[in-house]
């Protein structure tokens, strides 16, 4: 069915993904943004992935960007502000990773 439907759209490029699912590259694509981090620039840390309260948080406002057609969400586990220091990748991974899993069960 899938490749069917890729087929039928005649997609400038297509990127496979996970679970049959493809991104189509024959428009443009929206992006949401979720700074999982303590200290994000653009929203004071409202989804900062400290504990499984905000992990819920931030699952329900990926799945709301869906629902508002955002086709690729980026979820940023360390600031890019002026001044911010550089975040171990253990540290970023501990605050991406969980908010990935939920969302990967709810989609």
């Amino acid at each position: 069915r899938l490749e069917k439907e890729v087929d039928d759209v005649k997609a400038v490029r297509v990127i496979p993904l996970p679970r049959n699912r493809v991104l189509l590259f024959n428009e443009t694509i929206i992006m949401g943004i979720l700074n999982v981090t303590p200290d994000s620039f653009s929203d004071g840390g409202k989804y900062s992935s400290d504990n499984q309260t905000r992990v819920e948080k931030t699952v329900q406002a990926a799945l709301q960007m869906e629902r508002e057609g955002a086709g690729i969400i980026d979820i940023g586990g360390e600031s890019t502000r002026p001044g911010a220091e550089d975040v171990a990748l253990e540290e970023e991974l501990r605050r991406v990773l969980p908010v990935v899993r939920r969302i990967r069960e709810e989609s």
